[in-house]
């Protein structure tokens, strides 16, 4: 089984103009709303000062070419798809309604788990030189850092689903689920505004989930946070950070308690 040239290069050239303008568009959307618009009491900004324009411009530099590097091992499975060389299918009954969210479930555990210890990887000191540095250059990030990687690292993060998708059943629908997903959530990582109400964030989907805070405080810290979607790998490895650093997370004291005496 062997790719056509020519449409191999179709393809890829096709999903990097899909690929980057829909960074661009949610990159876009949550910069102006979050950044521009400033919705105040809707939001808990993480930083009092705003990205500067310099900031944002070279974060959509390196995302534009991290957009190239993830179409090509995309393009490559869709190819072996139309050949029938993948695991991708497109007839739900083929394995049952009930796999979707399961299939669904298990990619994103196995990416996130890629992605924790490939990122840890990269927090190596010589690693971090050379792989990971340019994505930590935003301080505060932006929306537009949420693909801003060097090519090193975008090879790095491009290869794995593709991969998945070769040996794991997956619905092509699923699959356009994921990819979308992937991209509103890193781009709301990145935001540097905590988009989910302390309620949320206090309670089951906070404990185990992450957001913008807990992302943001990476980019702060460095040595903590490192997962993609969710904290276990965190947790388990004592490299989980959040409650204890913002004011929100703390529980509301109810009417008529006491108040603590001010240190």
């Amino acid at each position: 089984m062997s790719l056509d040239a020519t449409a191999f290069a179709l393809t890829a050239g096709a999903l990097t103009l899909v690929i980057a303008v829909r960074y661009l568009v949610i990159s876009g959307l949550f910069y102006w709303l979050l950044w521009r618009r400033r919705p105040g009491r809707y939001v808990q900004p993480l930083h009092s000062r705003p990205p500067s324009s310099h900031g944002a411009g070279r974060e959509i530099g390196w995302s534009l070419i991290a957009s190239l590097i993830y179409a090509l091992p995309a393009a490559a499975v869709i190819e072996l798809w139309k050949q029938g060389g993948t695991a991708l299918y497109s007839d739900t009954g083929q394995y049952g309604a009930w796999y979707l969210p399961v299939s669904v479930l298990l990619y994103l555990a196995l990416h996130d788990t890629y992605f924790y210890w490939t990122h840890r990887l990269m927090h190596v000191s010589r690693v971090y030189r050379v792989m990971h540095r340019v994505h930590h250059q935003s301080r505060p990030p932006t929306p537009f850092a949420s693909f801003s990687f060097h090519p090193t690292e975008a090879v790095l993060g491009a290869v794995f689903l593709p991969a998945l998708a070769l040996f794991i059943p997956l619905h092509v629908g699923a699959a356009l689920f994921i990819l979308v997903l992937m991209t509103v959530c890193a781009v709301m990582n990145h935001s540097a505004h905590e988009i989910l109400p302390p309620s949320w964030l206090r309670g089951f989907g906070g404990r185990w989930f992450i957001s913008a805070a807990h992302h943001d405080l990476h980019h702060a810290h460095v040595r903590c946070n490192y997962g993609l979607y969710f904290r276990v790998w965190d947790k388990l490895m004592g490299t989980d950070r959040l409650e204890a650093d913002y004011h929100f997370m703390r529980a509301p004291i109810a009417a008529g308690s006491p108040r603590p005496s001010p240190s």
